[in-house]
């Protein structure tokens, strides 16, 4: 009766995964227990899940950061497994009441042997082929005992039976007490044994296939990613040697450029070093005869010392009789080399830098003089000056005036859309809308009060839509060409919207001294400040931002180019004098379609156009 227990009790001390003893035991919260190692490889089943699910009832198990460690150990299954282990088995063959300890453990007969029966069982010639385990090597856990199965209710029966729809073993007390009704399926235990083991061997046989089915997916992943790994070899080596050609070419390039600046800017110095030495020269001379004269303490007395002394006066008179310098010379000279610029190519594929040219300004007197109050470059590539007084001036890239339209309509603000219609802002802030022959059409605008309309600015974008700015108001109203209300309002807080310009998707603001870069809810994007200077934008043929900034004391322009997020790219003019007329916010700057950029003022039209 005790080697039956002991029998049940050492089936209850396998885990139901690995078939073997329990090592280091966990519990689950359904209180199944396992080996942590078997616990692991079913955690490792399922990647970045931190649950577990019960093999034998399927309930599931939290497992924090996924570490098995932490579960509680069943310390009592622990201790019992030590205790069996420690415990001295004696030969269970033997039927002295002294028996001798065991040395060996029959798995086939499932009885431990003494030295004397096991030497009798290894001369019996059924018993030769069975397997004989040496009880060091089950004490140190190299091999592991196999349990004949016991039954529970009947501990001196083996379970010989298996019914297939309990899924359980049975003795055959047990089959005939419990698993002869109808549905009961029972077979041999043997024959569900070697059943299962075939499914077993099955199953491990597809396993291996699926394994090495998915062994070559691996090995063609990592023959493609070699694949790919040249190429980005490949790659990475045409780069850096296209970058080094490139690099050489840009260097070769550089000096090119900086050669052609030194000979188009030499002459000039060389002009300039020969006015300075000749003045210079003249101031030496200058210097010496006065010091001659003017440092006597004697009255010369005799003929050849008066004679001396009249020579040096009248030297010294026809040096002071000489004209002052004359400023325009070297001024003259010196704007021959202030008009060279480096043209960036901005924008480009191609690696050529830039080149050098010279900057030649056209300045051309405006018809209606001092009352300039907008301009917009015309759908055929001209440039439309609109007039406070009445009528639209428009002139082509060469400065030439060709067409004056709508003289009796008081220009504040002049766009043209898409299809070539023509979009009047007038000295009231009234919207009016033109054919492309200029003739007005019944398109009624509904604009805020007299008091919100004062100093308005007009801008039509790519999509059509005319955008009016209000500086009282502090907002820009947004409407369609069909006329009707503003369909949008885009508030300017805390700033005065003097000008605005279309760009992309953006509008270009102008209070005083700052650029802001909006979107069209009127959130600034990008904003760019320069104190105690006037600032005019104009988008680019190139999709970038030109900025004219009037220094206020010596009315010096300089336009420079900028990207779209208001970063300095490089400077095309570089303070170009223009005549000033005290009314700074109407000056206006636009691009030509072919490249020249114009800058108006209240009185005057300059054309920047740029020689190789």
């Amino acid at each position: 009766m005790a080697e039956a227990l002991k029998n049940v009790i050492g089936q209850s001390l396998e885990c139901p995964v690995c078939l073997n003893t329990f090592t280091d035991p966990k519990i689950l919260s359904c209180s199944h227990t396992y080996c942590k190692a078997c616990l692991d490889n079913l955690l490792e089943c399922h990647d970045n899940v931190q649950m577990l699910r019960c093999p034998v009832c399927r309930a599931e198990t939290q497992v924090p950061n996924r570490d098995v460690s932490k579960l509680p150990a069943s310390l009592a299954l622990k201790s019992l497994i030590e205790d069996m282990k420690n415990q001295q088995q004696f030969c269970t063959n033997c039927k002295s009441e002294n028996k001798p300890q065991a040395v060996v453990y029959c798995q086939d007969c499932g009885m431990y042997l003494c030295i004397t029966c096991h030497n009798a069982h290894s001369l019996w010639q059924n018993f030769i082929g069975h397997e004989v385990l040496a009880m060091s090597e089950i004490e140190s856990g190299k091999v592991s005992v196999r349990w004949y199965r016991k039954c529970r209710k009947h501990p001196k029966e083996d379970e010989e039976c298996f019914c297939s729809d309990c899924r359980r073993f049975a003795c055959f007390r047990c089959v005939v007490m419990e698993h002869t009704n109808e549905g009961h399926r029972v077979i041999e235990a043997a024959v569900y044994e070697s059943s299962h083991m075939k499914s077993i061997e099955d199953l491990k046989s597809k396993a291996d296939n699926k394994r090495s089915c998915f062994q070559k997916y691996v090995d063609f992943i990592d023959e493609q990613r070699d694949h790919v790994i040249n190429v980005q070899k490949q790659c990475t080596d045409d780069i850096k040697k296209a970058f080094e050609e490139s690099v050489l070419q840009l260097t070769k390039k550089k000096e090119i450029l900086i050669g052609e600046v030194k000979g188009r800017t030499e002459e000039v110095k060389k002009e300039l070093n020969e006015m300075k030495k000749a003045a210079v020269e003249h101031i030496t001379h200058l210097t010496t005869i006065a010091n001659v004269v003017t440092n006597r303490t004697k009255v010369p007395s005799d003929m050849d010392a008066l004679a001396a002394h009249d020579t040096l006066c009248q030297d010294l008179h026809e040096a002071l009789t000489q004209e002052d310098p004359d400023y325009k010379q070297p001024m003259k000279s010196s704007k021959k080399g202030k008009n060279v610029f480096f043209q960036r190519n901005v924008g480009m594929d191609d690696i050529s830098l830039g080149q050098i040219v010279n900057a030649v300004a056209k300045n051309i007197a405006l018809p209606n003089e001092g009352r300039m109050y907008a301009m917009v470059s015309t759908p055929d590539g001209r440039m439309a000056v609109g007039c406070s007084t009445g009528g639209v001036e428009i002139f082509s890239a060469d400065g030439q005036l060709q067409q004056t339209i709508l003289k009796h309509v008081e220009i504040y603000g002049v766009g043209f859309l898409s299809d070539d219609r023509c979009v009047i802002l007038d000295s009231s802030s009234i919207i009016t809308l033109y054919t492309p022959e200029y003739t007005q059409l019944n398109v009624m605008f509904e604009c805020p009060s007299d008091d919100e309309c004062e100093c308005a600015h007009l801008t039509v974008n790519s999509d059509n839509l005319i955008y009016v700015s209000y500086w009282n108001a502090q907002k820009i109203h947004v409407f369609s060409p069909a006329g009707g209300k503003a369909i949008r309002e885009i508030p300017c807080d805390g700033y005065e919207p003097q000008q605005i310009t279309s760009y992309n998707d953006h509008l270009i603001t102008v209070s005083d001294d700052t650029i802001r870069l909006i979107d069209k809810q009127g959130v600034v994007k990008y904003e760019l400040e320069k104190l105690d200077e006037d600032l005019y934008p104009a988008a680019s043929q190139g999709n970038t931002i030109l900025i004219a900034t009037l220094k206020h004391d010596g009315g010096l322009v300089s336009i420079d180019e900028y990207t779209n997020e208001l970063k300095h790219v490089q400077n095309l003019v570089n303070d170009y004098q223009i005549e000033t007329s005290g009314m700074a916010y109407w000056h206006q700057l636009q691009q030509y379609r072919s490249g020249e950029i114009a800058l108006c003022t209240p009185c005057r039209l300059y054309i920047f156009h740029w020689n190789k």
